[in-house]
């Protein structure tokens, strides 16, 4: 089992990522419920889909991103601290991307600690194996964006009528908006809290640079 995750780690380093666990749970829900299949996911590089979108999810979901080497430990403490002040209601999670990835790729939803432990686990292999432009890349083609909809370019197809490279900023912002549930979140139809949310990320969007390419300095 050891030796088999750190292969398949190997694997998608190189190859794309066409099928996750969550998309086979999603249909299996769906044809249990009675409802028409959908799994629409097109895998697209990085350098296929608009510069904004990396910026977008980092300035929404983690900030640290290519200073962390997997778990924003300030994220987490922060978290504890917000939750707590909610009488103990979670509120935030402080997953990083690379956490995200891990699960969406190799693991379940679920908040069990033999999940999360296993999450950790996947995240340390990602983050000593790939490269952050590699994370990047199979979280965005990867992260679940509606209802059936994997992936930015499937998104940019099915909600902004596109495709991931013409994405605009604002577009970017919207998707990114959705990313904490996006089966209850939609950016094809935003309500007035997605436009805020859209308009926040916008500007934080202001205060992140360019992603970096392979090769480029962090």
């Amino acid at each position: 089992m050891f030796v088999s995750s750190i292969l398949v780690v190997v694997v998608y380093r190189f190859l794309p990522v066409y099928i996750t666990p969550l998309m086979v749970i999603r249909l299996t829900e769906q044809a249990a419920e009675g409802r028409t299949l959908r799994c629409h996911h097109h895998w697209v590089s990085l350098e296929r889909m608009s510069p904004s979108m990396p910026v977008a999810v980092i300035a929404s979901e983690d900030q640290r991103f290519l200073e962390h080497h997997g778990f924003d430990y300030k994220a987490i403490q922060q978290a504890v601290k917000d939750n707590k002040r909610r009488g103990g209601k979670r509120i935030r999670g402080g997953s990083t991307i690379s956490q995200q990835t891990a699960k969406n790729v190799f693991l379940w939803p679920g908040r069990s600690w033999l999940r999360k432990g296993l999450e950790a686990y996947f995240t340390f292999l990602i983050e000593m194996m790939w490269s952050k432009q590699r994370i990047m890349e199979v979280y965005l083609n990867s992260i679940e964006m509606g209802d059936g909809i994997y992936g930015v370019d499937a998104v940019a197809e099915y909600h902004f009528s596109t495709t991931s490279d013409n994405l605009s900023r604002a577009n970017c912002a919207l998707i990114a908006a959705t990313l904490p549930n996006p089966l209850r979140y939609n950016s094809a139809a935003p309500s007035p809290y997605m436009r805020k949310r859209q308009r926040q990320i916008e500007v934080q969007m202001k205060h992140i640079r360019p992603f970096p390419r392979e090769g480029e300095d962090k």
